[in-house]
């Protein structure tokens, strides 16, 4: 996708509305700017398939079934992962090669290692959906707001995780609000070789976006999360109308009659009559960047709303026959490849079709979306302690629907896999006391302890490290590089330690043990019991729910 966004301003009750586009705030009248990016992957792939030895009429009607049958797939399983962009037929016409924009991955310093390998050798699969809010082309700009925008910095604001479990049994999605304090890692452009150094303690998230590229969002993405990102998505504002025109009606409820426009035209202008209506085009953007009048006209109730839209369209694009239409269908095919930009991983149909046959098999009943827990800070949001467990949840690969197959309590997990790791007496160690917590002090002498323990284990060279009192509230092994995970996990199963809480990090230059405050005493180590269940405050939504409906603001409804 290019640089634009679904959503628009500033998110919080109390928070000004002008359009200050502090590099963190959007109106849902389209007062911020952004500035389109180039095609950093150099150039489009060639067509793939363009001559594959058929011949002949029945040849031709065999590739023109071929075709129609990746597009109805795509159409019906890819749509979660386009942001509240009609997204789903994005992919596959072989000759729309061209059409898809390439950028990189991640352009931090740091990488979060791949998930090991369930007992089938399945891994999931992470895909980072953003919306940017550029103003690189006259479509839209006059989609997305004020005339003296076009051309500013591009801001990420719309921010989803699609996770498709190892399985592929279930997704879940987790939307991030735009406007979340967060580090934002040092990133290097890899179109002019700009560093933008690491964020001076924590800023707005969707400034990311504009230190050198999508891959520096998916880079802030796996910093705060611990989660690693195989691919990325990014669409614009003209791709929004031009892919749910070309998908047609998506049903959306409210509650109440509403008109999104206050007394200083503030707004995306979005009128609905109470009750269900079927939106398209433009009139599917104006919702998804809504916020006057949803709720308490925040971003989590914009959020609430695209949540509503991308389940209503999933239903959509798998049970309407009309997508059967081969003009609609390549319609919407060239539309939607026009609209996006993607990761090196995902910039071909080939690629693209290979991914949509691992989507197409989940059902709306496994589809769960969320909103990162958050809590307020001034106008601004942070993480809260429910979404580090969100995150977890992602990391472990738990079903957010809670329909997993009953799993193993912490501390009784299957082996860790018997990677290569050095003999024990030659694996280097720190030990750390990370036991201090919010109410409670240090317990002194864990980390002489527990290195202790690993020496009469025979890891001679463990050591305790008094230089450094982190706090953690669960033990941890951390490494910082492949060659050291075999030793990373060593560590863990000589002391019991579940393979969950071996990470790696680049914030350690060895293996090292940090003692947490589920340990503060003691010598065997005993895993807490994990709360698997999706936060409340997360808001979870099922796929399958069809009785949701946004609920309107009395100050924006009209008789």
């Amino acid at each position: 996708m290019t640089r634009n966004s679904v959503q628009g301003q500033d998110t919080r009750q109390g928070a000004t509305d002008a359009p200050e586009r502090d590099e963190a705030t959007v109106d849902d009248t389209g007062s911020t700017g952004s500035k389109g990016r180039t095609d950093r992957a150099g150039g489009a792939e060639s067509t793939e398939g363009a001559a594959d030895g058929d011949s002949g009429a029945e040849a031709g009607r065999r590739r023109a079934r071929r075709g129609l049958r990746v597009l109805r797939w795509t159409a019906a399983t890819l749509a979660v992962a386009l942001v509240g962009a009609a997204g789903a037929g994005y992919l596959y016409y072989r000759h729309l090669n061209d059409n898809i924009k390439k950028d990189v991955l991640n352009l931090g310093d740091s990488k979060v290692a791949a998930p090991t390998p369930n007992a089938a050798g399945q891994t999931p699969l992470n895909i980072l959906v953003i919306g940017s809010d550029a103003r690189d082309s006259e479509e839209n700009q006059q989609l997305g707001g004020a005339r003296e925008t076009f051309g500013s910095t591009p801001l990420a604001d719309v921010q989803m995780l699609v996770h498709l479990s190892a399985d592929r049994s279930n997704m879940s999605v987790v939307s991030m609000p735009r406007d979340t304090l967060v580090k934002i890692p040092k990133c290097t452009d890899p179109d002019d070789g700009k560093v933008y150094p690491a964020s001076e303690g924590r800023v707005m998230t969707n400034q990311s976006l504009g230190h050198g590229g999508p891959g520096c969002t998916v880079a802030t993405w796996q910093e705060l999360t611990g989660i690693h990102i195989d691919h990325f998505v990014m669409v614009d504002f003209a791709g929004v109308v031009s892919m749910a025109d070309a998908v047609g009606g998506v049903p959306v409820c409210v509650d109440a009659n509403i008109h999104s426009r206050d007394g200083q035209g503030h707004g995306s202008g979005l009128k609905l009559e109470k009750g269900t209506h079927p939106v398209k085009g433009e009139q599917a953007l104006q919702w998804l960047r809504t916020r006057y009048g949803f709720e308490d006209g925040s971003d989590l109730a914009r959020a609430k709303a695209q949540h509503m839209y991308l389940n209503s369209l999933v239903r959509v694009l798998r049970e309407n026959a009309t997508l059967s239409n081969p003009n609609k269908l390549r319609r919407l095919a060239e539309e939607a490849t026009g609209a996006l930009t993607v990761d090196p991983g995902l910039d071909t149909v080939k690629k693209l079709y290979d991914l949509s046959t691992e989507l197409r098999e989940v059902k709306p009943e496994r589809i769960t979306m969320t909103t990162m827990p958050n809590r307020y800070v001034g106008a601004r949001v942070e993480p809260t302690e429910d979404a580090e467990r969100l995150f977890r949840l992602v990391r472990e690969d738990i079903a957010l629907d809670g329909k997993d197959a009953r799993k193993k309590p912490a501390g009784e997990e299957a082996p860790l896999p018997d990677d290569p790791a050095a003999p024990d007496g030659e694996i280097a160690v720190q030990v750390r006391n990370g036991t201090r917590t919010d109410r409670l002090p240090v317990a002194r002498g864990r980390a002489n302890t527990v290195a202790g323990l690993l020496v009469e284990q025979g890891f001679t060279r463990a050591v305790a490290d008094p230089s450094v009192l982190p706090s953690e509230e669960r033990t941890v092994v951390r490494y910082p590089s492949a060659d050291l995970e075999g030793d990373a996990r060593r560590i863990a199963k000589s002391l019991r330690i579940p393979a969950s809480s071996v990470q790696r990090s680049t914030d350690v230059s060895g293996v090292t043990l940090v003692v947490g405050a589920d340990w503060r005493e003691g010598t065997a180590y005993r895993a807490p019991a994990a709360d698997d269940r999706t936060p409340e405050s997360a808001e979870a939504l099922n796929g399958a729910d069809e009785s949701a409906c946004m609920h309107v603001n009395p100050a924006f409804t009209w008789s």
